[in-house]
């Protein structure tokens, strides 16, 4: 099969209706459960393009843009957009929509990376060939978000290992600052 036919292939939808049950303590629908509806989504977008079972190896972001109320249809729209040597990025997009106003918001926005395993080992998917405009964007931008992960979390590592080398004195400066970024960038800090 072609790699563009896998990549449309990929594409899931999901559409659930939150119920009382589904609700957090103020109300409005409990986080978890989306990130359960979203896992899942990611699941089905990335079996389908590799042909084998995956797993979760990370969810890279979720934004939650708006509350989801109990009583609204919830659409999860997942697809492919960018792809290893066994892993794969799923991007999800979230919709809310009141069934009676026929309103309809993003609520949420959630990358997640899948790897394609078989005999518990992970195993080489498909070549990822963007055809389209959006697909050759979506690709790139992923690689991006891709190669960033690990400077970024060797700048983390280093900032935190700064900090928990600092004194009580150091420590009370930082509570204060405006930026820590700034504050712990500053000469002599």
């Amino acid at each position: 099969m072609s790699s563009v036919n896998l990549i449309e292939k990929s594409r899931t939808v999901m559409s659930v209706i939150m119920q009382p049950g589904d609700a957090n303590f103020l109300g409005k629908v409990f986080g978890g459960k989306l990130l359960s509806l979203i896992d899942l989504c990611a699941y089905q977008s990335a079996a389908r393009y590799s042909g084998e079972a995956c797993v979760t190896a990370s969810f890279d972001q979720v934004d939650f843009l708006e509350p989801i109320e109990v009583g609204e249809v919830v659409t999860l729209q997942g697809r492919v957009t960018f792809v290893g040597r066994s892993s794969m990025e799923i991007t999800i997009e979230v919709d809310a929509e009141n069934l009676l106003s026929g309103d309809r918001r993003r609520t949420n926005i959630a990358r997640v990376t899948m790897v394609a395993i078989r005999d518990g080992k992970p195993v080489p998917v498909p070549k990822f060939v963007p055809a389209t405009e959006a697909e050759k964007r979506d690709f790139v931008i992923g690689r991006l978000r891709r190669e960033q992960r690990p400077i970024a979390a060797a700048e983390r590592e280093a900032l935190a290992n700064r900090v928990a080398g600092m004194d009580d004195e150091a420590l009370d400066a930082l509570l204060t600052a405006k930026s820590l970024l700034a504050a712990l960038s500053a000469p002599g800090s």
